[in-house]
């Protein structure tokens, strides 16, 4: 039997990238001396290696895989997720260095050990883990099917998606579980490269053959001409947001599509929960200086991610209307499609529920399967690391928590640094296996699991302000705020109303009420209630515990004089961008250059849509810099951080003492 070239080179690339991964997961066993070695790279990780690392783990293969679907979808209104280039590395700025001083001044190797010492309760330590669980599981299990079904559809069914699943798992237990969270590192460097030349390759694919960028345009004034989906205004949905706020029980349901100015700004909420979970805490722990911070944040993540999402992404989606993936648009516009995918897909329904739009990434790349069999090995391959890339953090970082916050401090307090590492393999297994029931089990929830997981994540701001910021913030409001942030965030997805129905009561909401992310209802009661509690419990002796944290932070964190005057503008400047970019103010955006119904008013040749996603790109990569560099959130600090313990797991914590 003829075995079809692509499938040659496929398994050819992808062995070499396996390669690649197993030798590090070697070499990152053999210079695993010490728990901290393992869990956290021995705090040595250096400048480029976590600009590209921690790149590739904030991006997944939602980025690479599930984004374009999307865009196909719903158009330039749910591009504005295309922020989250910004919004997650945003998190970055505003915790990352203070973690690290943190961690190195204190010896800390997990998030739980930070907070638990910082609070002085153990309380907060189960809860971190238990985020660090709800989110990393999940997470992971939507990973591992993607990269199953990309599997399935690039070997034309020799594969079925549970058997990919599961041999990228194998694969990846092997190099996390040996090499911990150095070989997690140097492999993530490569997924990063490979991630952003994918998604550009497989961009500019799109445009060849829709046939240049000129053709492009004329289709998406086509497209927004036939379009019946229609905003409240009467613009097609394609290249409007449905306005400020529609105040409908489920959001989904809303006028026009779901993306309004408060769901764009709330689902960002979810996105930057990427970067305040507890995984990122360990990253930031995991650095030698905080040198690297504020390059990853600005230029590798706002810029260059950003650049790419927001031109080549949007290539993808919605250039698949004119190759034949929309057959309404190809009956209505034929002179304007080239027909290359309709045969493949046989055609994608914006009503269909399947969630088919999927297959639109691994549909393009086979576009190329006969002209050039050994790219589509190399695609399949950044794939396959963008969706690898995210998952093998957490399992990493997870396993740590695991052993670090529940083995270590209740049942081995004596654990030597070997037992640790031991444990530590044990629960990447147990986190992989998690995760592989949950993508076999709960194949129609995963997406919902994986929302769900960064909404999660996202929970983790108050008690990151409290320890990095904000001293009023006390133990009893942070607990009761996350667990009720962590209740309002499950209620307010479609969970919620399957939630009622086992009560016996009618749903009285569905997803997404008001138009609101449910990162957004969850953020709304969890850091109201940790505000009211907090001014209710505040206590002399747990204030000048904390305070012992916040006057070391402000001795080596602080703006120099000179620089005060500029914090008003950082504000303003935030807030703004915030507001006009990816919130309420992105509703002008509709019209401002150009009206959508009207293409000879395009002024920039393009939907204004398009054009102002673009303009506030430019400005959020300045307020970062700014943010980074100017305001110092992301630099060395000036004065050296003197290291008290190595590894607060060798010290005894008394929380009765301060």
């Amino acid at each position: 039997m003829d075995i079809d070239p692509k499938i040659i080179w496929l398994f050819v690339f992808v062995g070499l990238y396996w390669s690649y991964c197993i030798f590090w997961g070697i070499k990152g066993a053999m210079s695993a001396k010490t728990a901290s070695d393992y869990f956290i790279a021995g705090r040595s990780i250096s400048l480029w290696v976590f600009v590209l690392a921690a790149t590739a783990t904030s991006f997944s293969g939602w980025t690479f895989m599930g984004h374009p679907g999307l865009l196909y979808r719903d158009g330039f209104q749910y591009a504005y997720a295309s922020f989250y280039a910004i919004t997650i590395p945003f998190t970055g700025v505003i915790f990352l260095k203070r973690q690290w001083m943190l961690g190195k001044r204190f010896g800390f190797v997990t998030p739980g050990e930070m907070l638990a010492n910082y609070f002085k309760s153990d309380a907060v330590r189960i809860l971190v883990v238990l985020v660090a669980l709800v989110f990393s599981i999940p997470y992971l299990g939507v990973q591992l099917r993607a990269s199953g079904f990309l599997f399935n559809v690039l070997t034309d069914n020799m594969l079925g998606v549970n058997v990919g699943m599961w041999m990228l798992s194998v694969v990846v237990i092997i190099y996390v579980a040996s090499g911990g969270l150095r070989a997690v590192a140097y492999v993530d460097t490569l997924q990063a490269i490979l991630l952003a030349l994918g998604i550009v390759a497989i961009g500019v694919i799109a445009v060849y053959y829709v046939g240049g960028w000129s053709n492009l345009n004329n289709g998406i004034a086509a497209l927004s001409q036939m379009d019946t989906i229609r905003t409240p205004d009467g613009y097609s949905h394609y290249i409007a947001i449905p306005g400020v706020i529609q105040f409908v029980s489920n959001g989904p349901s809303a006028i026009g599509g779901a993306w309004t100015g408060i769901m764009v700004l709330t689902y960002m909420f979810a996105l930057m929960g990427i970067q305040s979970a507890p995984a990122f805490s360990m990253w930031a722990f995991a650095n030698n200086n905080p040198k690297p911070f504020a390059p990853q944040q600005v230029w590798a993540s706002s810029f260059v991610i950003g650049f790419i999402l927001f031109v080549f992404t949007a290539m993808q989606g919605l250039g698949a209307h004119f190759l034949g993936a929309d057959l309404k648009f190809l009956a209505a516009y034929p002179d304007l499609v080239n027909n290359v995918m309709g045969t493949g897909l046989g055609g994608i329904d914006l009503m269909d529920s399947t969630g088919k739009q999927g297959m639109l990434v691994p549909q393009l790349i086979h576009l190329i399967s006969d002209s050039a069999p050994w790219l589509v090995g190399i695609l399949s391959v950044c794939a396959l690391a963008a969706m690898q890339s995210t998952g093998a953090a957490y399992m990493s970082t997870a396993g740590g928590m695991l052993t670090r916050d529940i083995l270590k401090r209740y049942i081995m307090p004596q654990a030597t640094h070997g037992q640790q590492k031991f444990f530590g393999r044990v629960g990447v297994v147990f986190i992989v296996l998690a995760a592989l029931a949950v993508a076999t089990t709960a194949k129609d929830a995963l997406v919902l699991l994986g929302g769900l997981a960064v909404a999660y994540g996202f929970q983790m701001w108050p008690a990151l302000i409290a320890v990095c910021w904000w001293p009023f913030l006390t133990r009893q409001g942070i607990v009761v705020g996350l667990i009720a942030g962590l209740i309002a965030v499950t209620m307010t997805e479609s969970i919620g109303a399957q939630v009622f129905a086992l009560i016996g009561i009618d749903p009285l909401w569905g997803r997404w009420p008001l138009t609101i992310h449910s990162a957004g209802w969850g953020i709304i009661f969890n850091l109201s209630l940790a505000i009211i509690i907090s001014a209710l419990t505040q206590n002399k002796e747990d204030l000048k515990h904390r305070l012992t944290f916040h006057t070391f932070l402000r001795e080596h964190a602080s703006l120099p004089d000179s620089k005060r005057g500029l914090i008003p503008i950082a504000w303003i400047i935030t807030l703004i961008w915030f507001f006009f970019g990816i919130g309420p103010g992105a509703v002008i955006g509709n019209w401002i250059f150009g009206n959508p119904n009207d293409v000879s008013t395009w002024f920039f040749g393009m939907p204004s849509i398009w054009a102002w996603q673009i303009l506030w790109w430019a400005i959020g990569v300045f307020m970062m810099w700014f943010l980074a560099y100017k305001m110092e959130l992301s630099t060395v600090p000036n004065k050296e951080v003197i290291v008290l313990h190595e590894d607060i797991g060798d010290v005894h914590l008394d929380f009765n003492k301060p």
